[in-house]
């Protein structure tokens, strides 16, 4: 939906000098010395999916705001495309310009930016009014788009009766309102508590999961950028460093100054099962008999095995106790003795949903694809491995 080609931003009344200094690969700090123009952004290029939340994130002064503002041309950039459905922001005309900030694309901002003369239900209908719709139909809207931020009931109060998060509600409601493809939010959350910021990121996720909006994201917050993007674009001094799935930018930095970035991150918001789950090397199928079983348990020292039917869907797991059982009983069919109650989880769980069951369970946490086919399993030792930024081989028992 959004294909951003080589943008470029210069500050200052020279861009031409400033911008051939560029494309000959000369610094920011020597184009300002020698130009006195500020590089804002530079060279810039990504593409965002349809439905996908894009992330751009860096420290203060990484230009990830400004390339926000670029994209709806609130901030006019000096060289490179943004193509919105193959039409570049750059190049069109006004009328054009206004009817995509109207109609396809909605922002919300860092302060909230309410009307404090109006309610919330006005606050939130106002774009409606602006689209022209009529009074019956804008109030419709909006009191449909309020009750889905959680806001039914406050649709006459001010926005000073609201505390910071409600009003933030109110700001994502205002843009919802549009019905827009593609939502901009520069920093909604990071002038919020920790705790309602918190909450407003799962409200978002949850948002995104029944509208799936286009949304391209800016935070500091590398945990923030982890939990809630799809994908992750990393920028300093105006340049990106790199793009990734939130994983490749854990597992793989791309710098020295990406892994400094995400050295101190709480990587469990970013791994997915995948990502730290090991290989079933050892499992049973239900005819293999138990001293089959009492065998892998003793060489490779488990206490329990994932028993696979022969197409390599998950039955179950047995103990070595039982297994043990049946065989002084003579008896060679595992059938009898096969639990089913072990945790089971989908290759892109996120781990930190998974961290309270692994403290619990005394069995390993299967990982099996939408067929029950057994992927993987998740047990402590892998997952600190992961956590602490490395991979470990363990057992599967």
């Amino acid at each position: 939906m959004i294909e951003v080609k080589n943008l470029t931003k210069i500050y200052g009344n020279n861009v031409d000098k400033a911008l051939d200094m560029v494309k000959k690969g000369i610094s920011n700090e020597e184009i300002k010395n020698k130009t006195k123009q500020v590089v804002g952004v530079r060279d810039a290029s990504f593409t965002v999916e349809e439905g996908e939340t894009f992330v751009i994130m860096g420290l203060s002064g990484s230009g990830k705001s400004t390339l926000l503002r670029c994209i709806n041309r609130l901030i006019k950039a000096s060289a490179g495309e943004i193509l919105i459905d193959g039409r570049d922001v750059l190049t069109m005309p006004a009328k054009e310009l206004e009817e995509l900030r109207k109609r396809k694309m909605a922002m919300v901002f860092q302060r909230f930016a309410l009307l404090p003369h109006r309610t919330i239900l006005e606050n939130v209908a106002y774009g409606l009014e602006i689209q022209g719709l009529d009074k019956e139909k804008r109030v419709a809207e909006a009191t449909e788009v309020i009750d889905l931020v959680g806001l039914k009931g406050w649709e006459e109060a001010y926005p000073q009766n609201l505390s910071g998060g409600m009003q933030q509600r109110v700001g994502i409601a205002r843009a919802l309102a549009t019905d827009p493809d593609i939502l901009l939010m520069d920093e909604p959350f990071s002038a919020l508590d920790p705790l309602i910021r918190q909450d407003m990121q799962e409200e978002l996720l949850g948002i995104q999961e029944k509208l799936q909006k286009t949304i391209i994201f800016i935070t500091h917050d590398l945990d923030e950028a982890l939990k809630i993007g799809d994908h992750i674009a990393l920028m300093k001094d105006g340049q990106i460093v790199q793009i990734g799935q939130p994983e490749d930018i854990l597992l793989s930095p791309a710098s020295d100054y990406v892994a400094r970035f995400v050295e101190n991150v709480n990587r469990s918001l970013a791994l997915t099962a995948s990502s730290v789950m090991v290989r079933p090397r050892y499992v049973v199928h239900p005819k293999d008999g138990p001293r089959t079983a009492l065998n892998f348990m003793e060489k490779h020292g488990l206490s329990t095995l994932f028993v696979l039917d022969r197409i390599g869907k998950l039955k179950g797991y047995i103990r070595a106790e039982d297994a043990s059982e049946i065989a002084s009983q003579g008896i060679k069919d595992l059938g009898g003795i096969i639990q089913t109650d072990m945790p089971t989880t989908g290759p892109d769980s996120p781990l930190a949903g998974l961290l309270e069951v692994m403290a619990y369970t005394k069995v390993p946490i299967a990982v099996v694809d939408e067929n029950n086919k057994l992927q993987g399993t998740l047990v402590r030792g892998s997952v600190i491995a992961g956590l602490a930024g490395g991979r470990g081989e363990m057992n599967n028992g």
